[in-house]
Formats: C-alpha cells, structure tokens, sequence
C-alpha cells in the first residue's frame, strides 16, 4: 500500500469510527473515544483472521504470555471452532473437548470473537493492517485438491472434504445429497480423513445416532445400500498415511470384516525389525488384519458381518468409469504402480498394468488446499500456502500466518497448536525487539465495526454464538443426541440476535 494511501485509509476509518453510534457510546462512558479502562489505547493490538484451531491457539499463547495484548478473531461463519466442529468424525467426541480451551480464550477480557465477517470481502486485508498493529492470517484450507482424471465430475464422485462437511454440517454442504444406492464405494486417499470417511459409511446406525452427525445424513446413512468400502493408495502398506488409532478403530467396527489382498503383503513382515516403533506397531496391526488367521472369537465375528472394509495398494486413479448415460460414476479404472527406492525416497511407478473396479461412489480424500484470501496477500499457488518464515509473512511487515495456511493441510490439532503458539512466539519476539511497531494507536476492532457498520455487515459475538450452541444443545437433546446443529447461516443469525 503507497504511503498516500495508506493516510487515506486511516483517515476514511477514523472517521468513520468517530461518527459511529458505538464511538459515541464509549465517549460516554470513557470520556475519550477509543480508550478503554480495561485496555490501554496503547496497548498492542493483534487480528486473528479464521476462528479454527490454528486461530484460537495462536489467540490462547498471545493473552496468556503478555499481559497487555489485544486479540480478536474473526471468522467468515456465525460459528467458532472450525473442523473442530465441522472436520472432526462424529464419533470422536473425545477430540472435541479441545472446545473447552477455545471457549475459554474467547471469554477471556482481552479477546473477542467476532463471527459473520468475511475478511477479503466484508473488510479487506489492508484495513484490519491499518485498524490492527498485526494481523495472523490462520483461515485454514478450504479449497480441495483434484485429482486431475476423466470422469471426477460425474454425479456420485465427491471431495472428502465436502462429504465431511454434510454429515458434519457445514452450511455450504447441506445441498450434497449424496447418492447411497450403490453396494461398493471407493476411496481415494489412505490417511485418517478417508478412514474417517470409510466409518462413517460403514458404521451401525446405532452407533451413529448418539453423535452429533446430523440428522439428515444420519437419515441417508440409514437408508444407504454401501456394503463394501475400498480405501485406495498409490504405493504401499509400509506408506500408509493413517494414525493406528484409526486403523484400529476399522478393524474393531461392528458388523464388519477386513477383506485384503495377501498379495499385497509379501516381505512386509520380514521389514518390521526395522522400522521405528509407531511405523512398527501400524504395520502390526495391519499385517494381523490382512493375513494372519483370525482367532475363533474374531472369526465368529467377520463370518457374521454384512460389510466389509479394505486398503488396496499400489494403485493410481487414471479414469472415473461413466454409467451407460454417461451421467453417473459406475466404475474407476486403476493404473498398478510398483516401488522404487527405499526409505524416504520411495516412489510409485507405473507397471502399465490397469485395472477397473466396479462402484457407484468415489470419494477423494488426496487432501485439502488453501486459498487466497485477498490481492494484498502474497501466496503461493503451488504450495497453496502462503510463504512466510516462521510464520512472518514474507516481504509483509505486521503480517503473519499460522496452521495450514503456513504450513499446508498436514498433521492432527496437536500439530496446529504446536504450529500455532510457534508463530505467536514468533509475533511476540518481534514485539520485544522492535521490529513490530506498537508504539501508535490503533482502533482495532472498534474501527472495524465502523466500517462493517457502514457496509451492513453485524458481526456475531461469542455470547451470540452461545445462544446457538444452547439451542443445538436442547435440539439434540430431544433426539438423545449431544447436539442438533444448525444448517442454514440464516437460521444462526436469527437464533443469535433473538
């Protein structure tokens, strides 16, 4: 931004936050508008754009390691909590409770949520610098990756990202629908999203309906005809990129056998003295789901189940198979890969050899990407992050940046917060040294709220948010569920300005 218009902009906000009924109000009380008894005008000042994870952690070491900081999060729904609410498998609630220490930060004196403001539209990137001394970009991933092949726009193939986003109620999939009709479906991806999905289609509804999965999709899991998920990788069972945890919760699933290809699994038990202790124990219990004889106990269980689960390595989408009318996936044909390397350095590599399975679902889970977020901010495309240096945006003074944004779409919440209080540290250390300029007064959030209030926009508080979370809570409870939540951004507002 030119020095010009950069004094053109703080003269527009600071007019706008003089005239602005909220600035009257604080006259008012406080004598001189903008200071407030709480917390000093001079006190540095930090926007959080994205209220996930990566955005409450970073939130949390910055009020609790200096005691003169000012926070506040923005995020584009009337919701908090990003995939903690709408990412997380509804059966892991235990994952959940991670919402404790958010809500927390959010009612601590010196920070504030403010939902409903879509940064980048509602308020540029360039007007949260001038209202704020630093501004942590952590808005997360929200694009997907494709996968590039014939055929992934016909109906009945589907992001992983989105078929999460329906049965865990992510306004903007409440639309999906997807279609169940079929016995097999196929997933692409072996981390712990595509098991997460993998459960969900094959988990007893019983199970289901004590979560916080939504009714809708708890509707069409009920009815749905899948009997038999493949959970597709393109090298091999020592690359597996799902957790143990995982894996161990598809080989205990009610109702459900493993069905495997020994082939597969030739000279793998002969590399486990090898591998280090996680790697070891995944690869284990892997190896005792695919060809080791099960126990008399286990046995009676897979001869009872209905469903039926199993990885398929060294595989390589290359076409997603049409119906006879071409309007529907009926099929995806597989190119065979082989390995070279080892170690680290692995690779898949074609043998020329393809194969075509038959299914009616296809689900790609090869992970999420970022997205710009606004002209002003440097990104880089292909990484879909934006670059920075520990988290200092580069070439952008008093920006940063933290969980995927920074780092790409990687690891569990344990990783985002480690990710996160990282680039909080580094925020502070730039403080301290000077390079970060504190000394001028900035409005923060109140200049920010006389622009919004001017364009219409009415942000939502945390004590908004409660009133939804109480209402979802008391819908649940009438379904023997821990929450209902809501679908429509509509419905929330109305719900959290009543």
């Amino acid at each position: 931004m030119s020095t010009h218009k950069a004094a053109l902009c703080k003269v527009q906000m600071l007019k706008l936050f003089l005239t602005s009924p909220r600035c009257v109000r604080i006259t008012r009380f406080h004598g001189v508008c903008g200071l407030s008894t709480s917390t000093p005008a001079s006190s540095p000042k930090v926007c959080i754009v994205g209220g996930g994870p990566a955005g409450f952690y970073t939130a949390q070491h910055l009020v609790k390691t200096r005691t003169d900081v000012q926070v506040d999060i923005y995020e584009r729904l009337p919701v908090p909590f990003g995939l903690v609410r709408f990412g997380v498998a509804p059966d892991h609630p235990e994952v959940k409770n991670v919402i404790n220490t958010f809500t927390q930060t959010a009612q601590h004196a010196r920070c504030s949520f403010h939902g409903n403001v879509r940064v980048g539209k509602d308020v540029t990137v360039e007007e949260l610098q001038e209202a704020y001394h630093a501004v942590v970009l952590s808005y997360g991933a929200e694009g997907n990756r494709t996968m590039g092949v014939p055929g992934e726009d016909l109906a009945g193939v589907y992001s992983a990202k989105d078929f999460v986003g329906w049965y865990n109620g992510l306004p903007r999939n409440r639309e999906l629908r997807p279609d169940l009709s079929c016995e097999t479906a196929v997933i692409l991806g072996q981390g712990n999203v595509a098991l997460d999905v993998a459960r969900m289609l094959l988990s007893p509804v019983d199970i289901l309906k004590k979560t916080d999965i939504t009714q809708h999709a708890l509707d069409a899991l009920a009815e749905s005809s899948v009997r038999r998920v493949l959970i597709v990788g393109r090298r091999g069972p020592l690359q597996v990129a799902c957790t143990i945890k995982e894996l161990r919760e598809m080989v205990n699933l009610p109702g459900t056998r493993p069905e495997m290809e020994a082939s597969e699994f030739e000279g793998i038990a002969e590399t486990l003295k090898s591998l280090v202790r996680p790697r070891k124990r995944l690869t284990e219990l892997l190896l005792k789901a695919a060809i080791e004889t099960p126990g008399e106990e286990e046995l009676e269980k897979r001869n009872r189940a209905e469903r039926a689960w199993g990885f398929r390595f060294l595989r390589r989408p290359l076409e997603v198979l049409p119906s006879t009318d071409l309007i529907r996936a009926a099929g995806i044909r597989l190119a065979v890969n082989r390995l070279e390397g080892d170690g680290e350095g692995v690779r898949a590599v074609a043998t020329g050899e393809v194969e075509d399975v038959e299914c009616g679902l296809v689900i790609s889970s090869i992970g999420y990407k970022s997205l710009p977020i606004d002209p002003a901010v440097p990104f880089d495309a292909r990484k879909a992050i934006i670059p920075n240096t520990m988290g200092r945006v580069q070439q952008t003074a008093g920006l940063y940046c933290s969980g995927w944004v920074k780092r790409g779409p990687t690891g569990v919440i344990a990783t985002t917060m480690n990710d996160s209080f990282d680039t909080a540290r580094t925020l502070l250390q730039d403080i301290g040294k000077g390079t970060l300029d504190v000394s001028t007064v900035k409005p923060g959030s109140q200049g920010v709220s006389a622009l919004l209030e001017k364009r219409g926009v009415k942000p939502v508080s945390f004590s908004d948010w409660e009133k939804i979370d109480s209402e979802e809570t008391r819908r649940g409870e009438t379904r023997g569920k821990p929450r209902e939540k809501m679908l429509d951004v509509g419905e929330m507002l109305q719900v959290a300005r009543a």
